[in-house]
């Protein structure tokens, strides 16, 4: 039952999106940008966790995982925007 409310939930929401005025160039180019910019973010933070989490031992090795998220994270933004 439950199933079936959030799935006609979900298709309204879908259903009144597309009923909505076209998005104008310049919004489709800035949506780009957003996308481009927040998936080097991110992608950069999983591949600099992945590479800080190499290194250390208990807590130095979240400290280290931590720290090589966010330094991935602002390279990969500074790279994607």
């Amino acid at each position: 039952m439950k199933l079936k409310v959030i799935t006609v939930i979900l298709g309204s929401a879908g259903a009144l999106t597309a009923c909505g005025p076209a998005p104008t160039p310049q919004q489709q180019q800035a949506r780009q940008h957003e996308i481009a910019c927040l998936g080097g973010t991110l992608g950069g933070a999983l591949i600099g966790g992945a590479i800080g989490n190499q290194f250390g031992g208990g807590s130095g090795k979240d400290i280290l995982t931590a720290a090589g998220a966010v330094a991935g994270g602002v390279s990969g933004q500074r790279y994607a925007c």
